[in-house]
């Protein structure tokens, strides 16, 4: 599942293609693909619409229309890609926007001035939301982790406040917004704190390293364009880079212990058994 970096990759690359497009039509090919509205609705309130500004919030995608937000989620094999003119659909694509400079409206023209945004989804999990209140479906997330509200202060607040493992707990969205499996291994390995020890054990020190390599790790892998570990994203480099993340039976960059593979809330998590000691 794409994590930040890779969806604020997506949403950097997207706007260039997007930003001042108006949508023509929307084809629904799979209409579970919609969480909210039904597919004859969406249809009817997205033509018209005129793309302000394409952004990201924790794992989402949000692009700001005239009146409304469109809000997806890519989960575990979600891609999104810009073609050019109308296009024959393809076995996976899900939705597609056709799109237009706002001041066209003819049928599809040979100029170039029509594209097609597509979101294609092999394994149908997916989920977009057209609405004209994000809240109702970002509400409940916890703070962005590059934003000015994420502190030192706040993070130890909150961790003090909790009585969970890290690991589980820095992979709640309503906790902290983005982290996922990839990132918050590589976090943990650099502040050197075990995924299962608990969250009010951690000290003002260790919460502050903790800060530090989380903003890091995430400013390093937006950098990098992502992370690309299979084929749904493709195009980021920061794999090359893993510290401890797929590296199992591997030694160490820093001490050269073997790393060692382990499950946390059946979740795949590697760590260093030296660096990370319990």
């Amino acid at each position: 599942m794409p994590e930040l970096p890779e969806v604020e990759t997506i949403a950097r690359k997207l706007t260039p293609h997007l930003v001042g497009k108006a949508v023509l039509e929307a084809d629904v090919r799979w209409a579970r693909t919609l969480a909210m509205p039904s597919a004859k609705k969406f249809k009817e309130q997205i033509k018209g619409q005129v793309i302000q500004s394409v952004s990201r919030r924790a794992k989402f995608l949000n692009i700001k229309l005239t009146a409304y937000n469109l809000l997806i989620h890519l989960r575990m094999s979600g891609d999104l890609f810009v073609k050019e003119g109308k296009i024959k659909p393809g076995k996976h694509d899900r939705l597609i926007l056709l799109l237009s400079a706002p001041n066209l409206s003819q049928p599809v023209a040979e100029d170039g001035s029509w594209s097609s945004l597509v979101f294609n989804d092999t394994r149908k999990f997916g989920r977009i939301w057209l609405t004209n209140d994000a809240a109702k479906v970002l509400g409940n997330l916890g703070p962005e982790p590059l934003s000015k509200d994420f502190t030192p202060r706040w993070l130890f607040a909150a961790l003090q406040a909790r009585h969970r493992q890290l690991k589980p707990l820095l992979l709640d969205q309503g906790f902290l917004a983005g982290l996922g499996n990839i990132y918050t291994d590589e976090c943990l390995h650099i502040a050197k704190l075990h995924p299962l020890a608990l969250s009010n054990s951690v000290s003002v020190k260790q919460t502050e390293n903790l800060h530090r390599a989380i903003q890091s790790v995430l400013q390093e892998g937006i950098r990098r364009n992502g992370a690309s570990i299979d084929w749904v994203y493709r195009g980021g480099e920061f794999q090359n880079h893993f510290r401890v993340y797929g590296r199992g039976g591997e030694p160490c960059p820093v001490c050269g212990t073997t790393i060692q593979k382990m499950f946390v809330g059946q979740r795949g998590t590697h760590i260093c058994p030296k660096c990370q000691a319990e």
